[in-house]
């Protein structure tokens, strides 16, 4: 397939000229972008409308709580029997075909945990749920960006992921709202459903947009017509997933990269609870010697409650400001060189005051412009990388990366607050100390990854 070039003398529409705001989008394309932003905008809405239901689900159950700790595990191991026949899938269905297929069979699940909830197993449905949407979320997604990349050539991915990923950020903040707005009045359980029915939209969009370009498919293309110097595709139609990272360089590298930004900023995560929670109970402790009458423990909750809310508006304000006006120009004027390396330098700069100054007021705007630049900026990059991959990498290794290989980065985590935070009583000082050293691996990974990705797209970054 070669980059479709602009036909001379065809004016782009009022919509791509309206687009040109977020980024540069040419004559002919702006229909096709726009569908694609509207579904990964109803397939985050639909993520986010069952986000909650899982935390309320698992978290009404008898120690809840705890299962919670060890969920992470199982989501990874069970990510080791389904990433491979998603690869099976893949290698006997049409493309397009497998990504509506797929999108459905999900959409069916909902269907049957809402039929569970009538049934006496109910009252155990929250683990088998809360395990099943750690595979939902993960796989669906990576799946649309794997269609997205197989959609278009490098060149247009380059300019128009930018644009995509605002229906990404806008459909996370309108399903998290829908949550909340009908939890209370139709019921948890129904929930499901109104997923189900917004995923049953995302999978006819799909259709729709594979019609419009199907003459772009990567899969009916030789990839050298794309000026670009192809990985070596022998038998890759019979590889594994987890196969066909493991025999290429640039696939494993991606890989490593995942583990270690997910490892960095779980490790994040942990180091801010830790930080509220200590406030929280301050705080407390200062309400309820001034006045008695005071609940600590509710005050406490109130505490965390206002605090993060007030951090996720900080975070969401910013991947919208980023992901609208600066994510398309960042990548058109300094490349890849530059754009993927925007992320682990904010990250060494927020571990390293951390390290320094260990208070909630340092690590809380370190975290909001990690987290937004994490949701907006390295995002989209890190779906780039994929651009210049064969199409039986696009979606086979690429599930395996963005699954598994980002879940073994919060397990990893995970390992580690339970050794040294639980275990040997370690400091937050000493987890930003610990990130320090994680970024500097992950900048030497992703210094690897460019030059591979720009031996592999003809030397352009």
């Amino acid at each position: 397939m070669t980059e479709r070039q602009e036909p001379a003398g065809e004016p782009r529409t009022v919509l791509e000229r309206a687009l040109g705001i977020v980024t540069d989008v040419k004559a002919g394309e702006g229909i096709t972008a726009v569908i694609l932003t509207l579904n990964v905008f109803l397939l985050l809405t639909a993520y986010y409308v069952i986000k909650p239901v899982r935390e309320g689900l698992i978290l009404a159950m008898a120690g809840g709580a705890q299962y919670k700790s060890y969920l992470s595990a199982a989501i990874a191991v069970s990510l080791l029997v389904v990433v491979p026949l998603y690869g099976r899938a893949a290698d006997r269905l049409a493309k397009d075909k497998l990504v509506v297929f797929v999108t459905l069979f999900f959409a069916s699940h909902l269907v049957v945990f809402y039929a569970l909830s009538k049934s006496p197993l109910e009252a155990k449905l929250g683990v088998a749920f809360f395990v099943w949407v750690g595979i939902f979320n993960m796989m669906l997604v990576a799946q649309f960006w794997s269609f997205a990349n197989d959609l278009y050539t490098e060149e247009q991915g380059k300019r128009l992921f930018a644009l995509v990923g605002i229906g990404a950020s806008a459909g996370s903040a309108l399903g998290a709202y829908v949550a909340k707005l009908f939890a209370k009045t139709i019921g948890t359980y129904q929930l499901m459903l109104v997923s189900a029915v917004i995923l049953g939209a995302s999978a006819a969009l799909t259709a729709v947009a594979a019609r419009r370009e199907s003459s772009r498919r990567a899969s009916l293309v030789d990839p050298a017509e794309r000026g670009q110097k192809p990985i070596a595709m022998e038998k890759e139609r019979e590889s594994g997933t987890f196969a066909l990272v493991l025999r290429h360089k640039y696939l494993l590298l991606i890989g490593i990269f995942s583990v270690l930004f997910t490892l960095v900023n779980t490790n994040g995560e942990y180091m801010l609870s830790a930080l509220v929670s200590e406030a929280s109970k301050e705080a407390s402790a200062a309400a309820t010697a001034a006045d008695a009458s005071l609940d600590a423990k509710k005050f406490a909750q109130d505490y965390g409650t206002a605090f993060y809310g007030e951090f996720f508006v900080f975070v969401n304000v910013g991947v919208l400001v980023l992901q609208t006006f600066f994510v398309s120009r960042i990548v058109k004027f300094g490349g890849l060189r530059i754009a993927f390396f925007i992320l682990p330098v904010i990250a060494f700069c927020d571990a390293a005051a951390v390290a320094l100054l260990p208070v909630l007021a340092v690590l809380r705007i370190g975290k909001v412009a990690e987290n937004a630049t994490d949701y907006s900026v390295n995002n989209t990059v890190r779906n780039m990388l994929w651009l210049p991959t064969t199409t039986e990498m696009k979606y086979k290794a690429k599930q395996a990366v963005d699954t598994f290989f980002v879940r073994m980065g919060d397990v990893g985590s995970a390992v580690l607050v339970g050794v040294f935070a639980r275990g040997l009583g370690w400091p937050v000082r000493n987890f930003a100390i610990m990130n320090l050293v994680f970024v500097g691996i992950w900048l030497f990974v992703a210094q690897r990854i460019v030059r591979e990705n720009a031996r592999l797209g003809g030397g352009k970054v």
